[in-house]
């Protein structure tokens, strides 16, 4: 299931097809997704959040912030958002839930250091 956390980064990194294959691939059609800044749901919901945050951050790239913890059908993890290759000024952290098939059906997320 620690893989689970690189397809969703890869998701928010990606763009045009190859982030619409990885919705199909990796999320539920009925995903859920909540954090302090946004609400949404399904595939078509997710890309246009994705849409607005890679509009606020251009050239930014999400990575995994230290290690993934799982229980069950859940995987709670820190990432970064920044300049490729240098420290990341946002951090948060995310907690998946997988649906039977092991796709992504819920996402709730936290925002722990964002710049002022």
């Amino acid at each position: 299931m620690k893989d689970i956390v690189q397809q969703y980064l890869a998701t928010w990194n990606a763009t045009g097809e190859e982030r619409a294959a990885l919705l199909r691939a990796h999320w539920s059609p009925g995903v859920t997704y909540t954090d302090p800044m946004a609400e949404t749901t399904g595939h078509d919901g997710i890309a246009a959040l994705v849409d607005g945050v890679r509009a606020q951050f251009p050239g930014h790239v999400f990575t995994q912030v230290g290690e993934a913890d799982v229980h069950h059908r859940q995987t709670r993890f820190r990432w970064g958002l920044g300049p490729q290759g240098a420290e990341p000024p946002v951090i948060g952290f995310d907690v998946l839930v997988l649906d039977e098939s092991g796709r992504i059906q819920d996402v709730r997320g936290f925002l722990d250091e964002v710049p002022a």
